[in-house]
């Protein structure tokens, strides 16, 4: 069955780094946009990041825009977010998303997030 499983959050300071990590399986990884969302608390959740299915095409939000990286490696079925410079208001639980895709998934898939911490 289709499974996203992330890992790589936790506690920095401000300032600091984290590298998320999300590893599929269950489908052809390679033929789906990956996402990351985040969610604070008593906010909806919000997209921060997408990767198109051969990595050559990236968007980000606004706010995390010149700070977070997001990479992938087909071969690995893993998707990566690099957070740099993290502030407390990135403070959220990030999940991973793969969005329905036709031929390829039936409907959208999240995993089951990590949280981020950013606090002195």
């Amino acid at each position: 069955q289709v499974q996203l499983v992330e890992s790589g959050g936790g506690l920095v300071q401000p300032g600091g780094s984290l590298r998320l990590s999300c590893t599929a399986s269950g489908f052809l990884f390679g033929s789906v946009t990956m996402s990351w969302y985040r969610q604070a608390p008593g906010k909806e959740r919000e997209l921060v990041a997408n990767i198109g299915p051969t990595g050559t095409n990236t968007d980000y939000a606004n706010p995390v825009k010149g700070r977070f990286a997001i990479s992938r490696d087909n071969a690995e079925n893993t998707v990566y977010l690099q957070m740099n410079n993290l502030i407390p208001d990135d403070t959220a639980v990030y999940y991973c998303h793969a969005p329905a895709t036709w031929q390829v998934l039936a409907v959208d898939y999240w995993g089951q997030g990590t949280q981020v911490t950013v606090s002195s």
